[in-house]
């Protein structure tokens, strides 16, 4: 069985989180490119995620406030998933993982940084991405920057016409 590591994350999970929902109020803010929004659906956006487990770890977040699935149209169940396989479609273009992780984080204990507001992580995997560093010196290793990662996404949306 093969973990997947993150201990830098705690530094995340234990800091003080700013008031509001960053999933409601980033896409309120009309500044998609400075907060790593991707792609604008009709019920849900595309956001990287900025403390990634992988280069080009990103989400599907409805915009609707919501903590479960319970309640959701078919249109938004549909859209989720959608969004989900242009996440998958675009990575396997633009980065060419050997495989991804995808995962839907409802409540605190499940492993959400946004509790109450459920999401849909998308993370590309390559054979050989886990390695001795988180493990020895508590680092992992991102090779390369967020805001690089985020101009060769989008880039690839923009070729497919989104």
């Amino acid at each position: 069985m093969e973990n997947l590591w993150a201990p830098w994350r705690i530094d995340y999970i234990l800091s003080k989180k700013p008031a509001g929902c960053i999933f409601c109020d980033k896409p309120a803010e009309n500044r998609d490119e400075e907060n790593l929004i991707l792609f604008r659906g009709k019920h849900h956006f595309i956001i990287m995620n900025a403390y990634p487990y992988n280069n080009g770890h990103m989400m599907v977040v409805p915009y609707r406030h919501t903590a479960t699935l319970s309640g959701w149209s078919d249109a938004e169940r549909q859209e989720m998933m959608e969004l989900a396989d242009m996440a998958v479609a675009l990575l396997t273009k633009t980065m060419r993982p050997d495989g991804f992780n995808l995962g839907i984080n409802m409540g605190l204990v499940a492993g959400a940084g946004v509790a109450d507001h459920i999401h849909l992580h998308v993370v590309p995997r390559w054979n050989g991405d886990t390695n001795f560093m988180p493990v020895l010196a508590d680092s992992r290793v991102i090779s390369e920057h967020l805001r690089e990662t985020y101009a060769k996404l989008r880039a690839g949306l923009e070729v497919e016409g989104t």
